[in-house]
């Protein structure tokens, strides 16, 4: 299965938010978008999602048009947004057997797969905890659950470990390295350490255009020249830091 985009382009009004994006997307290890704040990363997974048509280009699933056929994405597609949806009011088990049962999930096998993937992600909720009572980490990862429910084939996650602790975060980033041998994954994130961790393509955009496409390796060599890393000295002076900054 793949992603194809070809000249795709996103306008706000007079602001131009992406520009002439053309890259091929595939099921062969974790694909990190990464890029300043205003990049147009958020822009770029909604429109690969569906939530929302281009102004211009083209979107393929294999061959398949998703600008004019969305339905055929959606059926396989599993979306964690940056700010996860939830109702404050209800359980977490509650909230996610909801979502499975809109996805046509059955019951029996809606809790199999929602204690399997919890598990793995090191949450084990309360039957009386509201999802309003959860952090702002438990509740990612109770997204991140729901949008895996039903085995989507393509995943696409913005920020899934925000307020997540180290341990919890490892725990994401292994799901979803597990995913990505069988499936597209993208993930877009500020958390460099994630990327560097699991990405086996990266796509950096700046200004709303895709100014890298490649491994890892290739981007930093890529970088080579632009980039230096200099470690201070335990004793070292503020004067010090600061002339070297």
């Amino acid at each position: 299965m793949s992603l194809f985009l070809k000249n795709v382009g996103q306008r706000f009004g007079d602001k131009q938010a992406l520009t002439g994006i053309t890259a091929t997307l595939e099921a062969n290890g974790v694909i990190g978008l990464i890029g300043p704040n205003g990049a147009g990363k958020s822009t770029l997974l909604k429109l690969l999602a569906t939530l929302a048509k281009p102004s211009s280009g083209t979107i393929l699933l294999d061959d398949v048009d998703i600008v004019r056929q969305p339905q055929k994405m959606r059926q396989v597609l599993g979306y964690l947004p940056q700010q996860v949806p939830y109702d404050a009011h209800v359980t977490a088990l509650a909230y996610l057997r909801y979502i499975a049962a809109l996805k046509g999930i059955a019951p029996r096998e809606a809790d199999r797969q929602i204690v399997q993937t919890l598990g793995l992600l090191h949450l084990n909720p309360s039957n009386s905890t509201l999802l309003g009572d959860y952090s702002g980490g438990s509740r990612q990862r109770v997204g991140l659950t729901a949008s895996l429910l039903g085995d989507p084939q393509v995943v696409i996650v913005d920020e899934p470990t925000v307020g997540l602790d180290p341990v919890e975060r490892i725990a994401v980033r292994n799901l979803l390295s597990s995913l990505a041998q069988t499936r597209i994954v993208i993930i877009s994130t500020h958390i460099i350490e994630d990327v560097e961790a699991i990405a086996s393509q990266l796509l950096l955009l700046t200004d709303g255009q895709l100014h890298f496409q490649g491994t890892p390796a290739q981007f930093l060599d890529k970088a080579s020249g632009h980039v230096w890393e200099y470690t201070l000295p335990r004793n070292a002076s503020l004067p010090t830091s600061e002339r070297i900054s």
